[in-house]
């Protein structure tokens, strides 16, 4: 983190300083758990706490300045050393720029450049982030987001990781609203802009799929005519966005001509191994011939996502066989993304539940059922949130899609899914075929009686339903009855309370 004097971290954000601290902070944490000796402290009101009650509990942890939208006194009546503001989380972004400019400055004044990337999309910013930062920490000192950290506190957080030796700085973008982008753009100022698709989650709440492309669109808006925007060309409405940036826009495809003509990026050759993973000759420009890329990511879907970080890369300056080798080495970084567990009794697990939307649900029945053939499969899903007026239309798509695919067995988990049961029942799927679970432990109960050994089983739900933690449970060897728990089941626990101590942080997954 760079260093800020608190009189500095006052005038930057127009805040008044109410006691002096001991020492110049080194870190940034908004929650009081996670604060350690030389800690700003950001006491945000939650939706379910308010920070400003754990701003004792931060300072006997280590912090040595708070961030505050009120004085806090300690218990002999003095107020803690604290920055007051009027709005703690707009007090972040206010701080997280000047960090940006300041490295920018010291960067350019030693003659080395700070590189900022930012990626959005309504599905795989994730997967994307992780792959490029991938790709880039072999070149120079990268810094990007811990798991999904993409809003207005999360990109804030992931910027006071940077210091002055940060070559590149990733950046994902997550939105709920028209305007949040731009503000996000605003803060970080980036180089390179990446768009991945415009999906229909969280349609209600951006009022509609053209919306959800404005807001979207903010990125490349925001980039200087010097700057590269990454475009998704297999998705109309991004393509469309190359007339809202004055940057050199750098198109992606999977397919390898489009309207004629041979797009700077693309995939030829592109096959699906059988587990299920994307292989293909990468064409970058100014290459005459591709460079094989054999992924080990699990589905067709995250070829978009390779064809981005690839794009992205290019444009930072990697070389292209450098970019490809990194893309055939790397595993999925982040939990929950079609992640596999093979347990020991034969059964497979896939736990794709982190998040959903209408078009992420598609992909990864589709990825099931071309590496179920032969097998029994299994599709446990639960709600699609965030989805206004279409929510049960899309429900009862992806109900008609399970018995189309022919996948074996149907576990539909919660109320808010239940017209993704009902529709499968109508479509042909009932008896044991199809099964509605009121609750995650319902059904948990009914899989560990029913799973055989060579089953395929799938998990997908939006991330506050909780089916990636069902998953993790599922995951689990089989125990004996009575058997205490393994080091297996610990670890599954404690990624599950590590998840939930970021989504606390950050609060749920944005578009």
């Amino acid at each position: 983190m760079i260093a800020f004097t608190a009189a500095e971290i006052a005038d930057i954000t127009n805040g008044r300083l109410a006691a002096e601290p001991g020492t110049t902070p080194g870190s940034v944490v908004t929650d009081s758990r996670e604060a350690t000796p030389g800690s700003l402290y950001v006491a945000k009101p939650g939706e379910t706490a308010d920070g400003h009650d754990f701003v004792g509990a931060a300072f006997d942890r280590g912090a040595v300045l708070a961030l505050v939208e009120q004085d806090v006194a300690d218990p002999a009546g003095r107020n803690y050393p604290a920055v007051v503001v009027q709005d703690a989380v707009l007090a972040m972004g206010a701080l997280a720029a000047e960090t940006v400019r300041r490295i920018r400055a010291s960067r350019a004044a030693d003659g080395e450049p700070l590189t900022v990337i930012g990626i959005t999309g309504s599905a795989g910013k994730t997967t994307t982030k992780d792959l490029l930062a991938g790709i880039l920490a072999a070149e120079g000192n990268t810094v990007a987001p811990q798991g999904s950290y993409n809003g207005e506190v999360g990109v804030p957080l992931t910027v006071f990781m940077a210091g002055v030796d940060t070559r590149y700085l990733v950046i994902e973008m997550g939105a709920t609203g028209v305007g949040h982008i731009s503000y996000l753009a605003e803060m970080v100022r980036p180089d390179i802009g990446v768009v991945l698709g415009v999906g229909t989650a969280h349609a209600g709440e951006f009022g509609g799929v053209d919306n959800i492309a404005l807001a979207k669109g903010e990125l490349v808006e925001a980039l200087p005519a010097t700057g590269t925007a990454v475009l998704n060309l297999d998705d109309a409405r991004v393509a469309a966005m190359a007339a809202r940036t004055r940057a050199t826009v750098l198109g992606f495809t999977a397919q390898p001509t489009r309207d004629g003509l041979t797009a700077a990026v693309r995939a030829e050759g592109l096959e699906l191994t059988a587990g299920g993973s994307p292989e293909f000759d990468l064409f970058l420009p100014g290459e005459n011939s591709g460079h094989h890329v054999a992924a080990r990511l699990i589905g067709a879907h995250h070829i978009a996502n390779l064809l981005a970080a690839a794009a992205a890369a290019h444009a930072a300056g990697v070389p292209a066989a450098r970019i490809a080798a990194s893309l055939s080495a790397q595993t999925a970084a982040s939990r929950w993304r079609m992640e596999r567990t093979e347990r020991p009794d034969g059964v497979t697990v896939i736990n794709d539940a982190y998040n959903a939307n209408p078009e992420s649900m598609r992909a990864a029945l589709r990825t099931l059922a071309d590496l179920g053939r032969g097998r029994r499969t299994w599709a446990v899903l639960g709600a699609m949130l965030e989805l206004g007026p279409d929510s049960i239309r899309e429900h009862m798509a992806v109900g008609t899609q399970v018995v189309r695919l022919n996948i074996s067995r149907l576990v539909v988990v919660g109320r808010e899914a239940r017209s993704l049961y009902v529709s499968a029942v109508n479509e042909g799927s009932w008896g044991d075929e199809c099964v509605f679970a009121e609750t995650p432990e319902e059904a948990y109960e009914l899989l560990q009686a029913a799973l055989e050994p060579g089953d395929l089983v799938l998990f997908k739900s939006s991330n506050s339903i909780g089916l990636r933690h069902l998953g993790d449970r599922i995951a689990l060897p089989p125990q004996t009855p009575g058997a205490p728990a393994g080091p297996a089941e610990g670890r599954a626990a404690g990624n599950a309370a590590g998840h939930a101590a970021g989504t606390a942080t950050e609060g749920s997954a944005l578009l």
